[in-house]
């Protein structure tokens, strides 16, 4: 395409889940760095600004729980993005309500594009199981990047993150610092209650400071029993926002995470991260980004990857795939990551 065709100002809309919006960063990262000279605005929840701290982009406040919860809202939204001039948008979400957004702007004129998710081959792919998913799909940030592409632009892929230097919102670090977040929204993805707490002791013996992730309710619970059980672990709810949690990532030596927003975030400040995985596999895209597969803990069992996304209740009811991966395998693995970045 002759480069007077192609947009000068570039939306890209994802609004959900936090996970799939801290990916988003990498491939615009890419992206601007080979066209500058585009505009680029992010239509997304407030909440999920920090994500693209460093990046030279706008936002498009979507409100999915009031003003744009319906259809019709999503197109008041589209007419505030072409009164911003928007003249290309990448949909990387691919929902009802984005599907929506698209058309209102491809019905003015405005070029789109959208994020094909290779539902077919992950279908296959739980179908088969076991040893099948050794070759991984096209991961989600790199479908985030053919999106973009098929508007016109051409630009590699994103490179990994690379560590930087971050203030530190939990004030002067001595010592080893590190990270546990065996939440996730979806039991699939879920480490077992038990078996975190044995894990929490474990990874307290090998560090200065243990950080304990969590949403509220009884995670908040489950991390203030053990900052009172372990002198060195600080339960992070309350006490940190979402900006100051990546601040806090880019600066802890190992981070223990589940299939969810911590390991992304890990992902975006190049934080060593050791990731269990339960019903879901990183095989179908979701991995953190650059993250080296030697931090990876799974299970090879004939019945994953049994979900996706981890919402699929386990067939066998035990979650077996997640009591597989047993405290000691998670600290012994920790201590690899720690020899591997002292190298």
């Amino acid at each position: 395409m002759a480069r007077s065709e192609r947009p000068g100002h570039l939306l890209v809309l994802r609004t959900s889940a936090m996970g799939d919006v801290a990916m988003l960063p990498h491939a615009l990262r890419a992206f601007q760095s080979a066209c500058p000279d585009v505009k680029v605005t992010v239509a997304t929840r407030p909440l999920f600004r920090p994500f693209f701290e460093g990046l030279d982009v706008d936002f498009l406040d979507v409100d999915t729980k009031g003003a744009e919860h319906s259809l019709r809202g999503m197109w008041r939204l589209a007419a505030r993005a072409r009164s911003l001039g928007v003249d290309a948008v990448a949909d990387v979400h691919g929902v009802l309500r984005s599907k929506a957004f698209r058309l209102s702007m491809w019905l003015h004129g405005v070029r789109v594009a959208h994020i094909r998710k290779g539902r077919l081959a992950k279908w296959m792919r739980m179908k088969s199981g076991g040893e099948s998913c050794a070759a991984p799909l096209r991961h989600t940030v790199l479908r985030y990047c053919d999106v973009i592409r098929r508007l016109g632009f051409d630009f590699p892929d994103p490179t990994p993150a690379v560590r930087q230097p971050r203030p530190n919102p939990m004030g002067e670090k001595r010592g080893v610092w590190l990270g546990f977040a065996p939440f996730s929204a979806q039991r699939g993805k879920t480490y077992p209650e038990d078996l975190a707490r044995e894990a929490v002791g474990l990874l307290a013996a090998r560090c200065e400071r243990l950080f304990i992730h969590s949403g509220g309710g009884a995670e908040a619970e489950f991390a203030a029993e053990m900052e009172r059980a372990y002198p060195n672990v600080t339960a992070l709810w309350g006490r940190v926002r979402l900006a100051e949690e990546r601040d806090l990532i880019a600066n802890l030596d190992c981070v223990v995470s589940m299939d969810s927003l911590v390991m992304h975030l890990a992902a975006l400040t190049a934080t060593p991260v050791v990731s269990v995985w339960g019903a879901t596999h990183p095989s179908l895209g979701f991995l953190g980004y650059g993250t080296p597969p030697e931090g990876v803990l799974q299970a090879n069992l004939a019945c994953r990857p049994c979900s996706v996304f981890g919402k699929k209740p386990c067939k066998w009811g035990d979650y077996r795939c997640l009591r597989a991966i047993t405290p000691q395998m998670i600290a012994r693995r920790v201590d690899t990551m720690l020899d591997r970045t002292g190298e």
